[in-house]
């Protein structure tokens, strides 16, 4: 190697060291959220923040336009939210967004709370899905929502008493009222007018004081990836179970008749839809198994006779394992009365389906072998008296009758001894097959 090529590899072996460190310099990361708070959010929010923080950006930034969502994931997103070491700001946009029942604490939890004018902010009282609580646990989880509202508003030194009537009263506020009621620090109308208003403002990060440098610094939108997309939309309780469902039964299709391919190929799909979905939930794994028992015995129904009790029981095995399929005590994460109802109709009806054809096929007269014969009609073609030859079904067999037979003459089987058929007189003239 000759010398002069020393200092080309030395720059380099320079350039591949730093240049990933270069290319990731602190900057401002962006994370738009819109639509509901679910597990896939907090997911995807917590990730973000922990790359912010390897970074060492100088600001998150959420841009927030939410209905509301889980309450867990909510809580989830917060605790990250107050853990992080990158200062968090939370914009309410564009105009028209809103910040609804979990983006409201969501917001106040931030450390600069932003929003654009013609938004909104508030309705935070706690929405049961699914099952009701009865009045006792509906008014803990009010206590409870209003005092977490409460603390987080008062950590971020914001109006503590209009976050608790968030809550209790679902009270909501537009842009400028949140901003005269201090809910809200300052208000903007996009998102390069809020950084420009954030520059040199200080923020508490623990017990200090810090000021924002954010002129001049490179900006990055981090939306959701394509495959945290997907599990947005699979992640909804009752999606996840009636994926499940589908899969479950296309399977079940597919192995009662090999070679459709359809059935089993729509099932294969939707079951791993199902698999992706029960990862960002809360998934009991006994449920999940009562499920599979239901299954079981609703099969095992198409093969022994049990006078529907199997089908009882894989009726009840499936109501009580949709109702503990999700590990939670969040009201939201519940498989809807309406979506179970369905899906265990569903599966009673594929299973009579199946039993009512298999009855069907064990009724049925044999239309094959020696078995099959009996029955069918024929032609003598030798006289029978009384024994003879007749032609059916392209052929010859021996043949005996009780009156005699004369040749050409129609005869039914009625019997098989041996290799000789059993056969009574119908008239003259062609057989069936003949005919057609």
């Amino acid at each position: 190697m000759s010398l002069p090529c020393a200092p080309v590899l030395f720059l380099a072996l320079l350039l591949a060291l730093f240049l990933p460190a270069l290319c990731n310099a602190a900057g401002i990361t962006v994370a738009p959220v819109d639509g509901d708070i679910t597990p896939v959010t907090a997911d995807y929010l917590k990730k973000s923040l922990h790359a912010a923080a390897q970074r060492g950006d100088r600001l998150f930034l959420i841009e927030l336009d939410t209905p509301g969502g889980l309450e867990s994931s909510m809580r989830e997103i917060i605790k990250e939210m107050l853990a992080s070491p990158v200062p968090v700001a939370v914009f309410v946009a564009p105009s028209g967004a809103r910040a609804g029942s979990a983006g409201a604490i969501i917001t106040l939890a931030a450390d600069i709370a932003a929003m654009a004018p013609g938004t909104n902010i508030g309705a935070a009282h706690p929405v049961s899905f699914g099952q009701a609580p009865d009045k006792v646990m509906a008014q803990k989880i009010l206590n409870d929502s209003a005092a977490y509202a409460e603390g987080i508003a008062t950590r971020r030194g914001r109006n503590s008493v209009v976050a608790v009537k968030m809550v209790r009263e679902s009270a909501s506020l537009a842009a400028d009222k949140a901003l005269s009621e201090r809910v809200i620090d300052l208000m903007a109308v996009d998102r390069s007018d809020l950084l420009r208003k954030l520059e040199g403002k200080v923020v508490r990060r623990d017990g200090n004081d810090v000021p924002l440098h954010l002129t001049g610094v490179e900006v990055t939108v981090r939306p959701m990836s394509s495959v945290q997309n997907i599990m947005e939309v699979v992640s909804d309780p009752d999606i996840a179970y009636i994926l499940m469902i589908i899969g479950i039964l296309g399977l079940m299709v597919e192995l009662a008749n090999p070679g459709v391919i359809l059935p089993g190929v729509v099932g294969g799909v939707s079951l791993v839809l199902a698999l992706f979905g029960f990862e960002a939930l809360p998934v009991n794994f006994a449920g999940v198994l009562l499920i599979l028992l239901a299954i079981a015995f609703l099969i095992a129904e198409i093969k022994i006779v049990s006078h529907g009790m199997l089908t009882v029981a894989g009726v009840v095995s499936l109501v009580f394992g949709s109702l503990m399929l999700y590990d939670d005590s969040d009201p939201a994460l519940r498989v809807s009365w309406s979506v179970i109802a369905v899906a265990a109709c569903s599966l009673v009806g594929f299973s009579l389906f199946a039993v009512s054809r298999a009855v069907r096929a064990h009724q049925a007269r044999p239309t094959t072998g020696r078995e099959g014969l009996i029955g069918e009609t024929g032609r003598a073609v030798t006289d029978l008296a009384p024994e003879g030859k007749v032609f059916v079904r392209g052929e010859f067999w021996n043949a005996r009758c009780d009156e005699p037979v004369a040749t050409g003459e129609l005869v039914e089987i009625t019997g098989i001894e041996g290799m000789v058929l059993t056969i009574r007189r119908i008239g003259s003239g062609k057989t069936a097959q003949e005919k057609s």
